[in-house]
């Protein structure tokens, strides 16, 4: 029979908080993912119902980023952040990140959400092998800070990567993705 001896004990038991404590910091058992998946799927929902022409924006791209909330602040010094899912034929894929930052003369605090469509196969690659792809000046806006009713010539467009930004709120005037960072997370 074996003694259990406190030195033993002590090391097992320090083992076992070192397992407990990795395990917790690389996702498992987060509700993370399920809580993005809602919200995306919240997202998805609103803007088909409130913007139609979405639906077969959607239908025609490769893949799209739905990034359910972003959040900026600004006070001097400004920055952003969401969290946000990419999908793939209606499939979550990936889960990304988006951060901004920006300095000047700027005060405010607002919220949107948003969503990229990748119209072509080589959009979309691009996006997924990049290790933090920002958001550039080739980038066309559907709707800008009014949330305009969706033109026919933008479903038809031959952007590659098409935003739609909507749900604006706050005291900040205008949203743009210009200088967002996207990075693939493990959320």
């Amino acid at each position: 029979m074996s003694i259990l001896t406190r030195r033993g004990f002590t090391l097992g038991a320090l083992g076992s908080a070192g397992l407990m404590t990795a395990a917790c910091g690389n996702g498992i058992g987060s509700r993370g993912p399920q809580e993005i998946d809602a919200r995306v799927n919240t997202t998805v929902r609103y803007l088909y119902d409130r913007y139609p022409g979405t639906q077969s924006l959607a239908e025609k791209s490769a893949g799209m980023l739905v990034m359910p909330l972003i959040t900026e602040a600004s006070l001097g010094l400004g920055g952003g952040y969401g969290r946000g899912a990419l999908q793939i034929n209606g499939q979550t894929v990936d889960y990304y990140s988006a951060t901004k930052g920006s300095v000047g003369l700027q005060i405010g605090a607002q919220q949107f959400a948003h969503v990229l469509f990748f119209m072509t196969p080589a959009a979309l690659a691009n996006f997924r092998r990049s290790s933090g792809w920002a958001a550039g000046a080739d980038i066309e806006y559907v709707f800008k800070d009014t949330a305009e009713n969706l033109r026919a010539e933008t479903t038809t467009s031959i952007s590659p990567v098409i935003a739609v930004v909507f749900g604006q709120a706050g005291l900040a005037a205008g949203a743009s993705l210009e200088g967002m960072k996207y990075t693939r997370i493990i959320p």
